[in-house]
């Protein structure tokens, strides 16, 4: 399972928006461009250092911001809607029966996948093909007596799949009948790896990570976990529980 060229943004109007009700944007403390040339901030990633840059261009969110970010966690999803408005877009290669999960999060969620109906036929089939991380060979021995075909007297389920469905693939090109196509995608294992292009936001991303990360797919409770626990103000917004705040 991969995570691959994850971006971030929203914190700027996120926590705007935040203090519309109240009109307190004035108590706001956070944004970019810290006047070094003038002395950091003490939340400023130069400080005590030596400093060659005029500018500061990372948003930090300051201790007000926070501090009221963290009240409206506390007080529930109804209260914190800034949390819907940063946003997360990630490239993810996963197998079917992790997407197959994911897929059960539809609000606030947006995905392009990569496509079986016109790429499936196009590249060999390979192990590669399959998520394996965690596969243990020895879990899936089985006596298989040998064929016409060539399956050996002892194999593993994996190169018994790996070969049906590559001469699968390989009669589809030959003939071009679509009956072998369909019959390619019919026994495709659910450990086939699917990238998708997902745009979600920390909202969603805080939901999933409280309901899976004692999750029995380790592509859950260890894969997806890690890369969550990454992101920026992860802890303190995502991972908040309420029972401590940021001092």
């Amino acid at each position: 399972m991969k995570f691959e060229n994850t971006e971030v943004w929203g914190f700027e109007h996120s926590l705007r928006g935040m203090r519309n009700p109240l009109n307190s944007w004035r108590r706001s403390d956070s944004g970019t461009n810290y006047d070094c040339m003038n002395g950091c901030r003490e939340d400023c990633p130069h400080l005590n250092m030596d400093c060659d840059e005029e500018y500061c261009d990372e948003f930090r969110i300051g201790q007000n911001d926070m501090k009221l970010a963290q009240t409206l966690i506390k007080a529930g999803n109804e209260h914190r809607k800034f949390m819907r408005q940063i946003f997360v877009s990630v490239d993810i290669t996963a197998p079917l029966y992790w997407w197959k999960e994911f897929d059960t999060y539809k609000v606030g969620t947006v995905a392009n996948s990569t496509s079986t109906m016109h790429k499936l036929a196009t590249t060999p089939i390979t192990l590669d093909c399959f998520e394996i991380d965690d596969y243990d060979r020895n879990l899936s021995l089985a006596d298989n007596p040998k064929d016409d075909d060539g399956l050996d007297n002892i194999s593993t389920f994996e190169e018994d799949i790996i070969y049906v469905l590559e001469n699968i693939r390989q009669k589809y090109l030959e003939t071009k009948d679509k009956r072998y196509w369909k019959e390619l995608v019919r026994w495709l294992p659910e450990s086939w790896l699917q990238k998708r292009t997902i745009t979600m936001n920390y909202e969603n991303i805080r939901n999933m990570y409280f309901q899976r990360r004692n999750h029995k797919l380790t592509e859950w409770s260890k894969s997806f976990i890690k890369w969550a626990e990454s992101l920026p103000y992860a802890e303190d917004l995502m991972m908040y529980d309420g029972k401590s705040e940021t001092p």
